[in-house]
């Protein structure tokens, strides 16, 4: 009877035993998918927060892109309102004038001469409308003469030195491509010069892993590259758009008081 007792007892701590065990593995496996399940729902948040920080950064730069546009086609039409425009009105007066009866020889010499010299700068204001849109130079000639035509005219005005030098292969067929780049450049250097006070800029461009890098720095003012607000401008976006188009990259290093040093590779 007593043996009997005992091996019911023992038989009764091993089912606990087992219960307990497999009580244990139970709740172990609850406590690994509940880990699992909230592990990752915490990496989906995260990554919807990155996508929606993507997406709104995308929105922020369309947006300014819209915004360049209008500001381009206002500045456009203010152009040929306020120039061409007021100038082709003189010229219909003037041409009417000459209906006028009763001219004398200088008066109509002097009509035509006025004439003469508003169809000319006229003529002078369309070509440097064209010249913002598509400069020639980069039209005829690419993007390396553009920028040293750029550059020659920056230091001929004596405010500020630039050193340019070119050490990539360019396609001078991509003109559409290499008309953000120079247009890029052009915001970097307006940016130098206006708010910067840099009075030496450097430019280099040159090949680099099938693509073509373009380093640029000035010894101006600088900004705190690092602030949200530095990057909220209307040029910055433009440049930043405009790396978007050209399929490329940019790294803007800058301190106040430090000048600033881009890297852009496209």
């Amino acid at each position: 009877m007593g043996m009997e007792t005992s091996l019911l007892s023992e038989t009764n701590q091993a089912g606990l035993i087992v219960i307990t065990g497999v009580f244990l593995m139970f709740f172990m496996s609850i406590i690994l998918l509940l880990f699992f399940y909230y592990s990752k729902k915490k990496i989906i948040q995260k990554e919807l927060e990155k996508k929606n920080l993507e997406l709104d950064y995308q929105k922020d730069l369309i947006l300014a892109t819209l915004e360049i546009q209008e500001a381009e086609r206002m500045r456009i039409a203010q152009d040929l309102h306020d120039d061409i425009s007021s100038k082709l009105n003189v010229i219909s007066l003037n041409s009417h004038l000459l209906r006028t009866p009763d001219l004398n020889e200088q008066e109509v010499l002097d009509i035509t001469t006025n004439i003469i010299d508003l169809v000319s700068k006229t003529l002078i204001s369309s070509r440097k409308i064209a010249h913002d849109l598509l400069p020639p130079v980069l039209e005829k000639f690419g993007l390396d003469a553009a920028i040293q035509e750029s550059c020659s005219d920056l230091n001929n005005s004596k405010s500020v030195t630039v050193y340019y030098k070119n050490d990539a292969a360019l396609n001078e067929e991509d003109k559409i491509r290499y008309l953000h780049v120079f247009r890029i450049i052009q915001e970097l250097m307006n940016n130098s010069l206006r708010h910067g006070k840099a009075t030496e800029i450097s430019l280099t461009l040159e090949s680099f892993g099938g693509k073509i890098k373009c380093s640029y720095s000035d010894n101006g003012r600088g900004f705190d590259a690092k602030s949200p607000d530095s990057r909220r401008g209307l040029g910055m976006k433009n440049i930043e758009s405009r790396i978007i188009f050209v399929n490329g990259t940019i790294n803007i290093d800058s301190a106040i008081d430090e000048g600033v040093n881009v890297v852009f590779i496209f």
